[in-house]
């Protein structure tokens, strides 16, 4: 896969800080069989404190399960309990069973931070799987930095951001906005644009991106509105798109606010069959909320749907709704956090220890070939390479997938051009 290589690293003084754990790395390959059950003794594979026994390993679930962001993060949840479950089945990390210390951020960004905190500090778990909007992610950052944990982050976002202390298992902008937005233009040619999102980091610096894109490529942008989380008012802004014919609505809402708004498109006589949408942010999760009805013909540009055809993610749906029900739906957020837990243990594995500085440096090249999404590897910047992809969405809330990318793409976060 000479397509998939990686290239760039992270900024020199994130890199000596890394090294500077990857010096304690233990030498298991130099040991004969018969040392290597004395090199993981606990003492060994934790130096730091976190909860780490003989038998367990302590981890924290940090996402919403309460609010309008629960329509969202639910799906996470689960996803990372089925890892987890999975991983305890195969003898856990390290000959250690995985337990759960599971918090709510209630929707709510303080909480978010509050409650991140009593996972590292009094729980002192090892890894934390968690948050989904941006406002929470910048939230608790601080929270991990300072207290040195990791964060394994499953949404889409904006980028703009790179950290030791966090392993972002979702796309940054460039992967998901720049080709979608050369898709479309592509394929519908589309000329206009109006931009709608709500009112929060990722979606107005994820609209920065797509507007200096579209304008560069010598197209339009005929409108741009916010609202806050969980409104559901969006007749005034439905009469704008109206008024300005686009050729293309840009939707960014997220959340229990996409209800109310494909509803009342739908009830304003705009049919997604003939008007070209393209969300960044609708994954099967909400269209479960909002019905495929409302949204059909609609088009989505993320990594992971949960109708591909590959023997990863037949296996992963399969196992998926036998863990939480036929009737159960997966996203692409929830798929992404179905990697964290693995890519923690993968990570462990390689590092031989549970410290934080360890695996931070042992992330980098980490490649889990049984990814739903198909093969993924953890880039020097903590994001992952991985392939964009357009579904349709269709009346029984599915989506069929009408592009992909034919190889993986590197992760940017800091794009030229872009910031």
């Amino acid at each position: 896969m000479s397509s998939d290589k990686t290239s760039g690293g992270l900024p020199s003084p994130f890199r000596r800080k890394l090294l500077l754990g990857m010096a304690a790395l233990p030498a298991l390959t130099l040991l004969p069989r018969g040392a290597i059950a004395q090199a993981l003794a606990t003492d060994a594979v934790n130096t730091t404190k976190l909860a780490v026994t003989d038998s367990t390993v302590k981890v924290g679930i940090l996402h919403s399960t309460t609010g309008t962001m629960a329509i969202s993060e639910t799906g996470s949840v689960q996803a990372e309990k089925l890892a987890i479950a999975q991983i305890n089945e195969m003898g856990g990390v390290l000959g250690r069973k995985i337990e759960v210390i599971q918090e709510d951020g209630a929707s709510d960004w303080p909480t978010f931070a509050e409650k991140a905190r009593k996972l590292l500090v009094e729980d002192k778990v090892a890894a934390v799987f968690g948050c989904w909007t941006s406002a929470s992610r910048k939230a608790v950052l601080p929270v991990f930095e300072q207290y040195n944990g990791m964060l394994y982050y499953p949404t889409f976002y904006e980028g703009l951001e790179q950290s030791k202390n966090v392993i972002y298992t979702g796309q940054e902008a460039t992967q998901q906005i720049l080709a979608g937005l050369d898709w479309v233009s592509k394929e519908k040619g589309a000329k206009s644009f109006f931009l709608i999102g709500s009112d929060y980091i990722w979606p107005r610096t994820s609209n920065k991106i797509a507007r200096k894109h579209i304008e560069k490529n010598g197209q339009k942008v005929v409108g741009e509105e916010y609202f806050p989380l969980g409104h559901t008012q969006f007749n005034s802004v439905i009469n704008k798109i109206k008024l300005t014919k686009p050729d293309v609505i840009y939707a960014s809402v997220v959340g229990g606010s996409n209800v109310a708004f494909y509803k009342q498109l739908k009830a304003a006589g705009i049919n997604l069959e003939k008007q070209t949408l393209m969300t960044i942010s609708v994954t099967e999760d909400e269209l479960l909320g909002i019905g495929g009805e409302n949204i059909a013909g609609a088009y989505a540009c993320m990594k992971y749907f949960q109708s591909l055809k590959n023997p990863n993610n037949e296996k992963f749906v399969a196992a998926f709704k036998k863990m939480w029900g036929g009737e159960s739906v997966i996203g692409d957020v929830t798929q992404a956090g179905y990697l964290g837990p693995w890519l923690w243990k993968l990570t462990v594995e390689k590092a031989q220890s549970f410290d934080i500085d360890k695996i931070a440096v042992a992330s980098e090249g980490i490649e889990f070939k049984e990814a739903p999404e198909g093969y993924v590897r953890v880039h020097a910047n903590h994001h992952l390479w991985s392939k964009t992809r357009v579904g349709r969405a269709r009346m029984d809330g599915q989506f069929d997938v009408v592009f992909e990318t034919k190889d993986l793409i590197e992760p940017d976060p800091f794009p030229k051009g872009y910031q």
